[in-house]
């Protein structure tokens, strides 16, 4: 018997079924090991030694599969096809062997494309070792994210307080949603007019023809800049005769595209199907990895981690031959198709995104998968089944026309076209962002050469020049693919962090930068520029790329970028904050000092006119206050207007909301530096609670105000313990607490409603997914957070002692006594925790 590795359990029961008795094939459940949370992890002046951790569900595993070994002859890796997958085999293999499990046993690494009984057992015929250039790859990939973020975030959150982190991937990727935001805040709007003829012919059928010329001049878009000018035109055009100088109608082939990438993927089901891009890939996983067809559980999309655009010699044919049965032999090509990728860096190690099998269609395939699955299987079989059908054949058709009048003369085109014959979009019709009505795709009647016309009437419309659009996830992966920065299996991923942790939030399907976001990005492009820089990032991949194969030395590339970097790290860690002040405020003028209504000098002080308004940085972020604090109190958030904004600033700013029924305090509305927040009383015990997210300043009234205020709200007492159930909204969302222990709410209002019944059942959800273990009894109580959201504690865990708060556990320094710990502390410890993204949920396939 051998022992098959595999990534995920469902892939396990699955390939089990395959392999048959003789094999026993147990999970990973994605990477086992990962560089620890801490400084030290990777070490520069030890030739870049690592030091791996494995987690309490990861080491479980692990002793499961050792324990397999012990009776087994030999061990299978058949993780991922990927540099992920060719590192978990890795790890893997590296723990058996510290274990000593393996002894002499033959070790084999078997990779396939599509999770399929013939795909399987073909891979298992063909077995190699561990590339060892992929792992080279993957640990310098790991090595550089983490010398980047736990190297340059300390730096951030000393010189930034309230930024959360930055990443080498992650910080190109938000400089391209900021700089695009800048772009649109510099953008002159210009008005221009455009004149358009109805015209009839002798026949008449009436069409559309737009000016073009004018007195023998050939007019730009812009060219007619006022109304006036436009009114002129279009009264020689009423009394003008109209001509058909000539006719020309030009064929045209247009060919499909290749099937399916990682990145063509998520952006066609951005566009056609509204997902986003981690979406995508959740449910192309759950094609990849299989579903129950007819008693059978099979894979019905091949890999869907790739950059190539080829299919299989024998996926070809399958696609040929559907096509012939489906669409019949004139949608046949004479021979089969074949493509090359043009995305920089492209590594093509793998096929594109294809159906395992194409006579499986998209009908025959519907009634065994959910309405998600349904529609992006679809959309794969169709893509892959037109990207080996006939060009599709369109006459184009040009018409131009002569205008005489008043002495004038003017040029006239009529554009159409039409579809002879459909060839692959009888398949598949991309959907492209942002896309408008083209005069190209409309269809012209008959019009002849030298024939005379009339006018019908004339439309003149006024249009306004726009700024460039915000990217949606779709374009942004696009644009991120063609200046080669990250990998497909980093897009959705990328995505996720920079939402995660507000450095951006999608609105109408489009990313807006925040604040924190843009300060950030501002840092960087001051300070470090160099990384990110979109051409340092892209020649960075290429050569984590020549690593994969062969060409370079993973820890010489560690070298060169360490040099550098570190001595960049050390020349601003002098830097003083004034100096990133002064930056800021330069980069950020837009954002930092919007435009008053009156025209006055946005830097000015509405509160004490005297004082110059200036970037600040508090311990939870950025806010705009006044030069003369603390005799002026002047304080807003980012981008609020100077006249509006300021709500501290005096009872002005305030909206009265009512008065508590039992203490008869005044409850207001107010703005800060972190935002809308009720405020009940006056002076420092004045209670105050911000507004959730979800939740705007428009919509909060006196009732609700008192509901926010009461937080944490009692449930009532547990049936187990008779301790009382509360609940919240803290950090980290909307909370149940109980003995210590959280659960997670659904929404804000739920805070308000939850009874007795869900919540006792929630806790004990949550008390079963963390494998039973009770959180630790607290040593010393610190009081509430000042943000709200539950009480700081000082606890001893199995790894020594640490504070917490909601989900952040923060280790203490070592040699560190755990009743000494003071409220400021901990404050600092928490933020630093919640800073490097917490702890990474175990079990999860952490690409890079």
């Amino acid at each position: 018997m051998d022992v098959v590795i595999v990534e995920s359990p469902a892939k396990a029961k699955t390939i089990n079924k395959y392999l048959g008795k003789d094999f026993k094939v147990l999970a990973s459940f994605g990477h086992v090991r990962d560089l620890p949370a801490k400084d030290g992890s990777v070490r520069p002046d030890e030739d870049f030694a690592m030091s791996w951790a494995v987690d309490s569900p990861s080491a479980k595993r692990l002793s499961d599969i050792a324990k397999a070994m012990k009776d087994a002859d030999g061990l299978v890796l058949a993780t991922d096809p990927d540099r992920e997958g060719e590192a978990i085999s890795w790890h893997v293999l590296e723990v058996l062997r510290q274990k000593r499990a393996l002894k002499d046993k033959p070790v084999r690494r078997v990779v396939f494309n599509a999770i399929t009984k013939k795909a399987v057992l073909d891979a298992m015929a063909e077995p190699r070792e561990v590339d060892a250039s992929l792992v080279d790859a993957y640990l310098a990939r790991r090595a550089l994210d983490y010398l980047v973020g736990f190297t340059l975030s300390p730096v951030l959150w000393r010189k930034l307080p309230g930024a959360r982190s930055a990443g080498r991937v992650q910080s190109v990727a938000l400089r391209l949603v900021c700089d695009r935001e800048a772009e649109i805040e510099r953008f002159i709007r210009e008005d221009y007019w455009q004149i358009a003829a109805a015209l009839d012919t002798p026949r008449k059928e009436t069409f559309e023809a737009r000016l073009t010329v004018l007195d023998g001049k050939k007019l730009q878009k812009l060219d007619i800049k006022s109304q006036e000018e436009a009114d002129g035109i279009k009264a020689m055009l009423d009394g003008a005769s109209y001509k058909v100088l000539s006719v020309e109608a030009k064929p045209t082939r247009r060919n499909p595209g290749p099937p399916f990438t990682t990145s063509t993927l998520q952006q066609a089901a951005s566009s056609q199907l509204g997902f986003s891009a981690s979406r995508t890939m959740q449910v192309a996983q759950r094609l990849y990895e299989g579903v129950d067809i007819g008693g059978e559980t099979t894979g019905l999309i091949t890999y869907m981690r790739t950059d190539g655009v080829q299919m299989a010699p024998e996926a070809l044919d399958q696609a040929r031959a559907a096509v012939g049965k489906t669409f019949g032999e004139r949608y046949l090509p004479e021979k089969p198709r074949f493509y090359s990728v043009k995305a920089k860096n492209a590594q093509e190690a793998h096929e594109a995104i294809r159906p395992t099998d194409f006579s499986r269609t998209p009908d025959q395939v519907r009634k065994y998968v959910d309405a998600d699955q349904a529609r992006l299987y679809e959309m794969v079989w169709k893509r892959a089944i037109a990207s080996q059908m006939q060009a599709a054949e369109i006459e184009r058709t040009t018409v131009e026309i002569e205008a005489k009048g008043d002495g004038r003369s003017a040029g006239l085109r009529a554009v159409g076209s039409v579809v002879r014959f459909d060839g692959f979009l009888a398949a598949y019709s991309e959907v492209k962002e942002d896309d408008k009505e083209d005069e190209e795709n409309r269809r012209l009647p008959e019009i002849n050469s030298g024939e005379v016309l009339q006018r019908n009437k004339i439309d003149v419309t006024k249009h306004t020049t726009e700024p460039p659009p915000r990217y949606s996830e779709a374009s942004l992966i696009k644009k991120m693919e063609e200046l080669g920065i990250g990998r497909p299996s980093t897009y959705a991923a990328t995505l996720k962090t920079l939402e995660d942790r507000d450095y951006v939030t999608i609105d109408k399907r489009r990313l807006v930068p925040q604040a924190k976001g843009r300060i950030v990005t501002a840092f960087l492009e001051n300070f470090f520029r160099r990384y990110v820089e979109y051409d340092f990032t892209a020649d960075l991949e290429e050569k984590l790329d020549e690593i994969s194969d062969g060409k370079l030395s993973w820890k010489e590339v560690l070298r060169d970028f360490w040099q550098d970097f570190s001595r960049a790290v050390g020349d601003i860690k002098e830097l003083r904050v004034t100096d990133v002040l002064d930056a800021l405020n330069e980069e950020l003028a837009p954002l930092v000092f919007p435009p008053r209504e009156d025209g006055g000098d946005p830097r000015l002080c509405p509160k004490c006119g005297a004082g110059k308004l200036s970037l600040k940085l508090g311990r939870y972020g950025a806010f705009v206050g006044c030069s003369n604090y603390p005799e002026c109190d002047y304080t807003r958030q980012l981008g609020e207007n100077g006249e509006n904004g300021g709500a501290e600033a005096g009872m002005d700013g305030n909206k009265v909301l009512g008065n508590d029924p039992y203490t008869g305090e005044e409850i207001t509305l107010r703005s800060g530096r972190f935002g809308p927040y009720v405020q009940r009383g006056e002076g420092k015990e004045a209670k105050r609670a911000s507004l959730p997210k979800g939740w705007t300043p428009e919509s909060l009234d006196h009732e609700r105000a008192l509901a926010l205020l009461s937080l944490p709200r009692d449930v009532g007492p547990h049936p187990e313990t008779g301790k009382m159930i509360s609940a919240g909204i803290g950090r980290y969302g909307p909370f149940l607490l109980h003995d210590g222990t959280y659960a997670n709410l659904e929404s804000v209002e739920e805070v308000f409603s939850v009874g007795l019944n869900r919540a006792v059942s929630l806790l004990a959800e949550k008390k079963a997914k963390g494998n039973g273990r009770a959180t630790p009894a607290a040593l010393k109580d610190l009081g509430e957070h000042p943000d709200g959201g539950g009480i700081i504690t000082v606890r001893d865990g199995r790894y020594g002692p640490y504070v917490n708060f909601g989900k952040v556990n923060a280790t203490l320094p070592k040699g560190k006594d755990p009743m000494s710990v003071t409220k400021e502390e901990a404050l600092e410890l928490i933020a630093a925790k919640a800073g490097k993204g917490g702890k990474k949920p175990a079990g999860r396939k952490g690409r890079s």
